[in-house]
């Protein structure tokens, strides 16, 4: 055979076929996942030893950090009085010797033996008169011989070293040459992006003669990580608007235009962009599948509300989806005092209209009320149905649903909201807007939610007063949160608690909020009225705790992470978040965000245990105390938490980056989307390039694969 070799041909190569690799190599290989060829050369080195920029070791300078290729001379290891291990390493080049002393590393003495060749990093200092490195980076090289000497992820307990890798990698590659590997990146598209081919990329990633090699190989292999990701995605949303009957709706009716005149305010630049967005896709033929994402407080729920109007006023149903009951209801009563006064068509009515009726469906009503709802969404009659996923139970039936919102999107799963568009009118799909209010990154939002348009809402309406938050670090400063919730009472308003987030028992978080509850009615919060809220309560008796606390007859709610999204209570003021440290930047921000809703300035401190350096800082804590803007925050917590986190939460196949990042590759995540509508609208089930549809079939899972070649 000529034909270059596919990624398939490669993943059927075991790499039992290498040169030195016997029963127990394979064995080995296959513990850490690597069992074909293909495996094996998307091992990626996880560091370069550029050996023409080594020191010696007579260049060694003390408090200067630097790398030097040596041997090992001499191992020992002892116990120290305090029963610390230590192991002292003689290491050395012809120019000098070095002392190096590992703490707490006694397998040190058995990776390290003498006459072997290491690259170690680290900064030197002066000890009994000579140089000594403590705890330094070590890489073993082996005898690889080359300028830039490839370091792999070794595994002491596989019992694989990086130059054996190497090694294998090499063999590989030599045998791969006489075909070529398979590119599917169009020779056009490389050369406008000014990529490598992949078989290049692959060789220079593994065996570069400079550095700069490296780089380029690097860009090539993470772009087709990108493309795979972005092909599947915009191949699911072409499929979804070729396959999907939509309705066209009248986007110039007078609802849309009476709710507007009826507000007491200016919509931002960004509303009015996201609507203007939203109403051509529902004017369009092709169902909408759109995220809305906005930060906390920019004013979501009336561009839903003003999409599901377009429904109504085209004699359609429209729905709103929300995860909890809690916040259903809350949705509930925000949109009827939106629409309260606006009326609908009704010929059967003696004045030809009535009032536009906005009904809530949750497993909290039932018996006759749960009927009349029913039969007022089998018969039209219920414009707008407001509820959780009992919204899709088989017993609902729509007359004729038009626009369905969900919002919170991540608690749903793609069933659900499957499920809900086939509540559509035969084979009609009603339009999705999916709705967010955790700022996503730009280039997390193109790869998690790629197969849907996005509309931002990066701006707060105005007379939104930002929160100032402060950070207590320790008891001391603890005080001045307690005061600010004593304040803020004595002034009428109101204030939240926040319990420690207990990740292995909510039984324990239960406690805690407890313990926090009686300490605080007993000392910093003795004489206030305190309410509590947890995971284990029912919902009845939390809907009854909440609205207590909404009516004003408690003042401070102690809460576990119960504290729900979109939660509204325009008088609380305060909100003191106990052990913060271990909350993410989003899960912070969206807490924060329940105060500041009314017209009052309103605070949040963040409390942490005291640190034993009083110069330590916390980057998620000064993150939230410099900034109330959640896409500025996104962006920081991507560069804190890396991609990994964002990844994880879609299918499997997504998280297939092993070299491309979402925060160092903006550039190529766009790139890929580019090329990736390009190649799908011009060949949409990619018959033309069949190595590309087949790298799809390969990476990716079952249930994406069932998604995608259906047709």
């Amino acid at each position: 055979m000529s034909e270059p070799l596919t990624l398939r041909e490669l993943d059927a190569i075991g790499v039992g076929r290498l040169k030195g690799v016997g029963d127990k190599k394979l064995e080995s290989l296959g513990s850490v996942g690597v069992e074909s060829v293909l495996d094996l050369l998307t091992t990626y080195p996880r560091r370069w030893v550029d050996r023409t920029n080594e020191a010696r070791v007579s260049d060694l300078e003390p408090g200067h950090e630097a790398l030097v290729l040596v041997s090992v001379r001499k191992v020992t290891k002892r116990v120290t009085r305090n029963r610390r291990t230590m192991v002292n390493v003689v290491v050395g080049d012809g120019s000098g010797r070095l002392h190096i002393v590992f703490f707490n590393q006694p397998w040190r003495e058995r990776q390290l033996t003498e006459g072997l060749q290491i690259a170690v990093y680290g900064k030197p200092d002066v000890y009994q008169g000579g140089l000594q490195m403590t705890n330094p980076i070590v890489d073993l090289i082996g005898d690889r011989t080359g300028r830039i000497v490839p370091i792999y992820p070794q595994s002491e307990k596989a019992a694989l070293n990086t130059w054996e890798i190497a090694g294998w990698v090499e063999d590989a590659l030599q045998r791969c040459a006489a075909r070529g590997i398979a590119d599917p990146v169009p020779a056009g598209v490389r050369a406008r992006l000014g990529l490598i081919d992949r078989h290049d990329a692959l060789r220079k990633i593994h065996l570069p003669d400079t550095m700069r090699d490296k780089e380029i190989a690097r860009r090539r292999l993470a772009f087709d990580e990108l493309l795979r990701v972005q092909t599947v995605l915009v191949m699911r949303k072409r499929a979804l608007e070729r396959d999907s009957l939509g309705i066209r709706h009248v986007v110039d009716g007078d609802l849309t235009g009476r709710l507007r005149a009826a507000l007491p305010y200016e919509l931002t630049a960004a509303q009015r962009r996201a609507i203007d967005e939203i109403e051509a896709d529902l004017a369009g033929p092709h169902p909408m599948h759109r995220l809305l994402q906005g930060d906390v407080g920019a004013g979501k729920t009336l561009v839903a509300v003003s999409a599901m109007l377009v429904a109504v006023q085209g004699g359609h149903q429209g729905a709103l989806m929300a995860p909890t009951e809690v916040l259903a209801e809350q949705h509930a009563t925000g949109v009827r005092r939106l629409l309260d006064g606006v009326t609908v068509a009704d010929p059967g009515s003696l004045f030809g209209e009535r009032q536009l009726r906005v009904e809530l469906l949750t497993n909290r009503i039932t018996g006759n009320q749960r009927k009349d709802v029913l039969a007022g969404l089998a018969d039209g009659t219920v414009d707008i149905a407001i509820g959780t996923h009992a919204l899709i139970q088989d017993a609902v039936a729509f007359d004729s649903l038009g626009v369905v919102v969900v919002d919170e999107q991540h608690r749903f799963g793609v069933e659900q909201r499957a499920a809900l568009r086939a509540k559509g009118d035969g084979d009609v799909v009603p339009d999705v807007l999916v709705m967010t209010a955790t700022p996503i990154p730009r280039t997390a939002a193109m790869t998690v939610y790629g197969d849907l348009d996005v509309s931002v809402l990066d701006e707060l309406p105005p007379g939104r007063i930002p929160i100032s938050t402060h950070w207590a670090n320790g008891p001391l400063m603890e005080e001045a949160a307690w005061a600010t919730v004593r304040e803020e009472v004595a002034a009428g308003r109101q204030a939240y608690v926040v319990c420690p987030l207990i990740e292995e028992s909510e039984k324990l978080e239960v406690a805690s909020a407890q313990d926090t509850y009686e300490r605080l009615a007993a000392a910093e919060l003795h004489g206030l009225r305190l309410g509590l809220l947890h995971g284990r309560m029912s919902s009845a008796d939390k809907e009854a705790e909440m609205d207590r606390f909404r009516a004003g007859a408690l003042d401070v709610l102690v809460a576990t992470t119960v504290i729900e999204v979109g939660v509204d209570v325009p008088t609380a003021t305060a909100m003191v978040i106990l052990d913060a440290a271990p909350f993410g930047i989003a899960q912070l921000h969206q807490r924060r965000g329940r105060v500041g809703r009314g017209q009052q300035p309103s605070t949040c401190w963040l409390v942490t245990a005291a640190s034993e350096d009083p110069d330590a800082t916390n980057p998620r804590v000064d993150a939230l105390v410099a900034s109330t803007d959640g896409f500025e925050l996104a962006e920081v917590d991507l560069e804190l938490r890396g991609e990994g986190t964002i990844m994880n939460t879609a299918q499997k196949g997504r998280s297939d980056l092993k070299l491309a990042s979402l925060r160092r590759d903006r550039e190529l995540v766009a790139l890929a989307r580019e090329v990736a509508f390009e190649l799908v609208d011009a060949d949409p089930l990619l018959e033309s390039n069949p190595v590309l549809l087949d790298e799809l079939r390969l990476l990716f899972s079952a249930d994406d694969e069932a998604f995608l070649f259906k047709s």
